[in-house]
């Protein structure tokens, strides 16, 4: 009788840990903690690049957040112009545009406050184009000479990239960075006989692949999430 009772203790026993256990892992489930970074983007080669180029005028920023995985998402936005002034034909134009993509990063976080980063990513691009009307001069070889203007013109740009870079953590919270880009024109020819010079955020209109890069300075906010 006494083994019996022993033993009916030890299995009740067993079960009180096993139940113990599972509470403990539910506890520490639920308290699993979420980071989360929203980072602000300023390309600084753009400034330096409008001081060294009368022509064309480019801005460009953006902001990437951390979804999960090692994976950001991000959204650069930004605007410019270009101005054709040549002794025969002379145009301006301006625009605005938008890329939307995702950065994937190559080596996995091994601490919950390391937030450098080599990564490679994809963009869409889309830019809001005006060209003013162009004023133009034509010899046709025989001494005749005909001038005349052209209307404006407004289209839409779109693209696809490819990037990569990295960040690095000078600071906390501040960064500074590096983006390289190869860039396709998805509808080269919508720009029409008379292309832009540069159409901010993606390059020289008359291409239809561009290399550019960017070097970024960033600023980041942190919080953190209970799951």
């Amino acid at each position: 009788m006494s083994k019996f009772i022993f033993s009916l203790l030890l299995v009740c026993s067993s079960f009180s840990v096993f139940a113990q256990a599972d509470t403990t892992d539910a506890v520490a489930q639920k308290t699993t903690i979420k980071y989360h970074q929203l980072r602000f983007n300023f390309d600084a080669a753009k400034l330096l690049n409008n001081s060294l180029v009368d022509n064309v005028k480019i801005y460009e920023g953006g902001l990437d957040y951390y979804l999960n995985n090692e994976l950001y998402g991000v959204a650069e936005f930004g605007a410019g112009t270009s101005n054709i002034d040549y002794p025969d034909l002379k145009y301006k134009s301006s625009n605005s545009f938008v890329r939307l993509g995702v950065d994937k990063t190559l080596f996995e976080r091994k601490k919950p406050n390391d937030w450098g980063m080599a990564f490679i990513g994809c963009r869409y691009g889309l830019g809001f184009v005006k060209r003013d009307a162009a004023q133009y001069t034509t010899d046709d070889g025989f001494g005749g000479i005909t001038s005349g203007v052209t209307s404006s013109s407004d289209f839409t740009a779109h693209w696809f990239e490819l990037t990569g870079g990295m960040r690095i953590e000078l600071f906390s919270n501040t960064f500074a960075g590096w983006n390289v880009r190869f860039k396709f024109a998805l509808n080269q020819k919508s720009f029409g006989d008379l292309k832009p010079q540069s159409i901010a955020g993606y390059g020289a209109a008359e291409n239809g692949t561009v290399f550019d890069y960017n070097f970024y300075l960033s600023y980041a906010i942190r919080w953190s999430s209970k799951k």
